[in-house]
């Protein structure tokens, strides 16, 4: 099966997957029909490991383990049923990527979805890419298969963003560069983050949107988003119609200087809490940052030490 790299996406697939002669077709989900044979080698015990890097080879299910890293939480039921009786009737027409283990295992890196399909299908093998990956890569893959298939939710896309800048220390420009996204997009996703959890899983279960889900963020007032939360809970409303509910005074607020926007968005993705930052017509103001725990305030407080 011929495999090509989807464009606009930072390195994308087409970096983990070896491209083969000839002209390349589309990639194919696993739900649609293709025609083409997906043909893998076996992986003997004896096999050094650096003689099946970059081969799509043949994969004990049983011999894959989880991603630690993996961004994904959350998985429709009803769509993987549907997924592995394709599987079932086509077999895995795009391979896993795994990285090999010196234990001979081996640790998913992109593919969960097909995973789960191909144990529920009974599969005993799968066909799978084998990569050399450190710690920052496997978890880059994993986003970016998941977002380049549209896998994750918004929620597990702003905590996969939020990881990426926390444990290596990636501003979204750089977060941006690697799934082929705006610097302003990653910030938006981010601070859904900003919203409460119950809004949150409301957003990872599709109840609102993504869209309907911004809108309440730009509703500084507590107690009128909820109001509109609920509402929105009940009445399915589209973003037009969502925010022509919105307060008046909460759509003064939609008119604040978009530097101070951006403001607010680099010091909270810098110290991992809600900012406000509030200017006066006078040219003063105030920043006020939230915090939920002690732990929280000791991370705000060496944030502003270190600085």
């Amino acid at each position: 099966m011929m495999l090509k790299r989807s464009s606009g996406l930072g390195r994308g697939l087409g970096a983990l997957i070896p491209p083969k002669s000839g002209e390349p077709k589309n990639n194919q989900e696993e739900e649609q029909v293709d025609s083409d044979v997906l043909h893998t080698q076996s992986v003997e015990e004896s096999q050094p490991v650096n003689d099946v890097i970059q081969s799509v080879i043949s994969v004990p299910v049983e011999n894959i383990i989880p991603n630690e890293n993996q961004p994904r939480l959350y998985f429709d039921h009803a769509g993987l049923e549907d997924l592995v009786a394709s599987i079932k009737q086509h077999g895995i027409l795009q391979p896993l990527v795994v990285i090999a283990l010196p234990d001979g295992r081996y640790e998913l890196i992109a593919g969960e979805r097909r995973l789960r399909a191909s144990k529920i299908a009974g599969l005993k093998t799968v066909p799978a890419i084998v990569r050399l990956a450190n710690h920052q890569e496997k978890l880059e893959l994993a986003i970016i298969e998941n977002v380049q298939r549209k896998d994750l939710n918004p929620i597990e896309e702003a905590k996969a963003y939020v990881q990426l800048k926390e444990e290596f220390g990636l501003t979204q420009d750089e977060i941006g560069e690697r799934v082929g996204k705006s610097r302003p997009q990653v910030g938006n996703i981010m601070r859904l983050l900003d919203l409460d959890e119950d809004i949150q899983q409301a957003v990872i279960e599709g109840k609102i949107s993504q869209s309907n889900a911004r809108t309440l963020l730009s509703i500084p007032d507590e107690e009128q988003r909820r109001d509109l939360f609920a509402q929105m809970l009940k009445g399915n409303f589209t973003v037009r119609q969502a925010e022509a509910r919105i307060p008046a005074s909460s759509k003064r607020a939609k008119t604040i200087d978009p530097n101070i926007l951006d403001l607010e968005a680099r010091l909270r993705t810098y110290f991992g809490s809600k900012v406000q930052v509030k200017r006066k017509p006078q040219g003063n103001g105030e920043i006020r940052i939230e915090f939920g725990s002690d732990e929280d305030l000791n991370r705000v407080l060496e944030k502003l030490q270190n600085n």
